[in-house]
C-alpha cells in the first residue's frame, strides 16, 4: 500500500511558496543530516528553480560525523554550498550567515556597485515535516518564535521572522511530496520520524532498523541487543530483545508490540549513537530505473 501523507495543508503551502518565492533572495533548504537527499523533496527542485540556495545538514549531533563530511563534500561537488548544524544545541549556527552571504556575494556586490547600501538577506526556510526548522529558527533568533513540537505537521502557516540584523526569515510548513519514489527513502524517513507512526507499519519499520543496524553498525547491535547479526526470522530477533528488555506480557510472554516500540524508539533517542541512513555512493545508480512506491502502512506483523 502507498503512503499518501499529503494533508490540505501542505497542498497550501506549496502554492504560497510559489507566490513568496519572488520576495526573498535565498532559500533555506533544511535537510536530516542522518538522511541528506531522502530528507530533500524532490518538487523544491521543481518549485524552487534558479532561486539561490543553501542546503543546511541539520541534526548533525544525531549523525555519523564521518558521513557528513562526506554528505558536505557531495553538496559542494554539485555546486551547493552546504553546512551542517545542530540546532538544538545551537551548534554550527554561525556558518548561516556568513554562508548565505557567501551565496548572494555576487548580488550583493552588484548592489554595491550601484551605490545601493544591501539591506537585511531575506530567506526562505523550507524542508520536510519534524526536519527541526522551528528549533533553528528559535536558536538564532535567541528566543521562542516558531512552534516546536516531535510531531511532524506542527508549522501548519508562514510567518515573517527576524533573525537578527542580518537576515529575515519566512518560515513555512514541512512540505512532504505526495507519494515516494522509492521505497527506501520511505523507510528512511518513517524510522527518523519524518512520518506520523499512526499511518505507518511500525512492525516494517523496526525491521528496516534492525536490518541497517546488522550492515552498518554492527557492533553497536551486538553491544545494545546483544546480537551478533539478525536472521531471516525477524520473530527470533524479536524474542531475544523483549526477553533482554523485558518487554513482557502476561505469562512472561514476549510483547512484539512492545518490542517493535522499543526498537524504533532506541534508533531514534540515539541509543545507537548517532547513525547516518545513507552516504552519496548509495545514489551512484542508474536514474532510469523506476520504482513502485510501497512503503509498509498498517498491517499486523
Amino acid at each position: 500500500m502507498t503512503i499518501q501523507w499529503f494533508p490540505g495543508h501542505m497542498a497550501k503551502a506549496r502554492r504560497e511558496i510559489t507566490e513568496k518565492l519572488s520576495l526573498v533572495d535565498i532559500i533555506f533548504e533544511l535537510v536530516d543530516a542522518r538522511l541528506p537527499l531522502s530528507s530533500r523533496n524532490p518538487m523544491i527542485d521543481e518549485i524552487v528553480q534558479h532561486k539561490p540556495r543553501l542546503v543546511i545538514l541539520n541534526k548533525a549531533d544525531m549523525a555519523d560525523s564521518n558521513k557528513t563530511a562526506l554528505w558536505l563534500e557531495y553538496f559542494a561537488e554539485k555546486g551547493k554550498k552546504a553546512v551542517a548544524v545542530n540546532s538544538q544545541e545551537g551548534k554550527g549556527l554561525n556558518q548561516i550567515t556568513a554562508a548565505a552571504k557567501e551565496v548572494l556575494f555576487e548580488k550583493w556586490e552588484k548592489m554595491r556597485s550601484k551605490g545601493i547600501r544591501p539591506r537585511a538577506i531575506r530567506a526562505m526556510i523550507i524542508g520536510i515535516p519534524n526536519v527541526g526548522k522551528s528549533t533553528l529558527i528559535n536558536r538564532i533568533a535567541k528566543k521562542n518564535i516558531a512552534k516546536t513540537g516531535n510531531t511532524p505537521g506542527v508549522t501548519k502557516s508562514q510567518q515573517w521572522i527576524k533573525l537578527n540584523k542580518e537576515i529575515e526569515l519566512l518560515d513555512t510548513p514541512g512540505i512532504l511530496w505526495p507519494k515516494f519514489e522509492d521505497k527506501g527513502i520511505g523507510l528512511k524517513l518513517a524510522i527518523s520520524g519524518a512520518i506520523k507512526d499512526s499511518i505507518l507499519n511500525l512492525h516494517e519499520i523496526a525491521v528496516y532498523g534492525l536490518e541497517f543496524l546488522s550492515k552498518e553498525y554492527p557492533n553497536r547491535l551486538l553491544e545494545i541487543y546483544k546480537l551478533d547479526a539478525v536472521s531471516e526470522n525477524t520473530l527470533e530477533a524479536y524474542e531475544h530483545i523483549g526477553k533482554l528488555r523485558a518487554c513482557l506480557g502476561a505469562g512472561g510472554i514476549v510483547d512484539y508490540d512492545k518490542v517493535i516500540e522499543l526498537i524504533i524508539r532506541d534508533i531514534r533517542s540515539e541509543r545507537f549513537g548517532p547513525l547516518t541512513f545513507e552516504v552519496p555512493a548509495d545514489f551512484e545508480v542508474s536514474e532510469d530505473k523506476e520504482n513502485v512506491v510501497e512503503v509498509p502502512i498498517n498491517q499486523e506483523p
